[in-house]
């Protein structure tokens, strides 16, 4: 059997990104990383990840896909990113089984598969083939800890105003309280889901179930039934951010989880106190304003002064709290970078239509009216470097996990805006566990108003005790990559070792 490990990833760079970094990490352990993806995103792969010893991109053919099914009922325009995906999911799929059952199927059969829980429905074909799989959580450990822990404390719609609830398991700080719960208003259908995970299905064919996925706090999450047929978990965390949900998860579970996060580019691990330009890892994408550019206006600020705003790419402010926004940057007196995206305020588009860009936000005007206290980027910003800055000195971030380990690392502390999913229970962790922000109101279910965000810039830019606890929390990242990261894909490389001598589970469970 060959010394491979396949490595499936979602759709979309948030999840592939970190799983080529970890594909770079298993090669390191001379294990053979293979990256299977569909031959649409091969643009999206490097040339250096090409090129890197014992990686392979294994690209999955569109032709590999079966033909559409004529019989079925035509779909709405609404649903059409959805059927997309199940045509990608059957390709995937149809993929595996050539790449698994060709006449080298000896010495290409992996050791073993790590499959992004997105993709989770894949483990099914895994194991036709007698092939343990490993599921990955692109996110951190909070998020999944804390679906599961609302779900065994269901029903909390009981819980009165002022009242907190513990969840049994967890830390004090992470008690449920009534605007935890009242966010599920603004967090409907529309919003996305409440859950892990945005509600897509893999098709109904032979190569899985549907699955339902929860829309609301309270109910089974999915990743429950996702993680029963494989051999263990890998979260994009470690030990230092997230110890006591990385040990719920593995206790819930009563399977191995490895914390081998966050997986940042190299270059983010050996820059660590200094500024890291974006152009040495990620693609000048468009934008109004180069990297020289940014860094030139940071240089003119006073160490810590700067507020950096940004939110996702997909989810945001609605249009009347980007004009909220804008009123109060206006009105605080301090400099701030704000990235305004292309599709700013469309979130949620309309049921029956798409949202057109003409319609999307932008503060015309607010550049001349701030003057040189403000920088407004339209398109791509270069979050590294101005996280990386020592102008900068907080982070009004929609929390994201990506975004939230990215400052973390930095020391830069949260004015926290979550909007869907797990950017609430990172927003928790931020503010309530690790105590390294603010939240931008205690009840995110109504629209933010001005005084919210002004007053949080003031509170949170002002604060030297939080900036303090952020800096030394990065500090425990002064060495580069987290050390009991580096020991979970050790023992984890481990772990396959043994299982494949005595073809069996080992009675350990490594936390961290």
């Amino acid at each position: 059997m060959a010394n491979e490990i396949w490595i499936v990833p979602f759709f979309g760079q948030s999840h592939l990104f970190p799983l080529m970094e970890l594909c770079k990490h298993l090669a390191s352990r001379n294990f053979k990383a293979v990256l299977v993806i569909s031959s649409e995103f091969s643009s999206s792969i490097p040339s250096s990840l090409r090129q890197y010893p014992l990686v392979e991109i294994a690209e999955i053919s569109e032709a590999a896909a079966p033909p559409s099914d004529s019989s079925s009922p035509p779909q709405e325009p609404s649903s059409q990113p959805l059927h997309k995906h199940h045509a990608r999911y059957s390709q995937i799929a149809v993929g595996l089984d050539k790449l698994l059952h060709d006449p080298d199927s000896v010495r290409r059969r992996p050791l073993c598969a790590v499959v992004d829980m997105m993709m989770s429905w894949t483990s099914e074909v895994f194991n036709r083939y007698e092939i343990p799989a490993v599921n990955f959580f692109t996110s951190g450990a909070c998020s999944a800890a804390m679906d599961y822990a609302m779900w065994k404390s269901h029903p909390l719609d009981d819980i009165k105003a002022g009242e907190t609830r513990l969840l049994s398991g967890l830390p004090e700080e992470m008690a449920i309280t009534v605007s935890d719960l009242k966010r599920q208003s603004r967090d409907g259908p529309q919003g996305g889901s409440k859950s892990f995970f945005p509600p897509l299905q893999p098709p109904r064919t032979k190569f899985g179930p549907p699955r339902h996925h929860p829309a609301y706090p309270g109910d089974k999450p999915p990743w429950v039934e996702e993680v029963e047929p494989c051999v263990g978990v890998m979260i994009n965390t470690c030990d230092d951010l997230e110890h006591p949900f990385i040990k719920y998860v593995s206790d819930e579970i009563e399977k191995p989880v490895w914390g081998v996060g966050p997986l940042l580019p190299e270059q983010y691990w050996k820059s660590v106190g200094s500024v890291l330009h974006d152009r040495e890892i990620r693609t000048n994408r468009k934008s109004n304003l180069t990297e020289d550019e940014v860094n030139q206006w940071l240089d003119t600020k006073p160490s810590g002064s700067v507020l950096y705003i940004s939110f996702g790419s997909l989810v945001g402010p609605n249009k009347e709290e980007h004009e909220i926004l804008a009123e109060a940057l206006e009105a605080s007196a301090r400099p701030f970078i704000w990235v305004v995206q292309a599709n700013a305020g469309l979130w949620p588009p309309g049921p029956r239509r798409p949202a057109l860009p003409e319609e999307a936000y932008f503060p015309h005007g607010l550049d001349a009216r701030v003057g040189k206290r403000g920088l407004i980027i339209h398109g791509w910003a270069p979050q590294l470097l101005i996280l990386s800055h020592p102008s900068t000195g907080g982070f009004l971030s929609h929390c994201g996990w990506n975004s939230t380990v990215e400052a973390i690392g930095r020391g830069v502390p949260f004015l926290a805006w979550p909007f869907r999913g797990d950017q609430y229970p990172n927003a928790k962790l931020v503010v309530s566990h690790l105590k390294v922000g603010y939240l931008i109101s205690e009840d995110l279910s109504r629209t933010i108003k001005e005084e919210d965000i002004t007053r949080g810039i003031e509170k949170l830019l002002s604060d030297e005790d939080m900036k303090q606890r952020a800096v030394k929390l990065s500090g425990k990242f002064e060495h580069g990559f987290p050390t009991s990261s580096v020991a979970a894909l050790d023992a984890f490389g481990d772990y396959l070792g043994h299982k494949n001598k005595a073809s069996c589970h080992l009675p350990f469970v490594l936390v961290g």
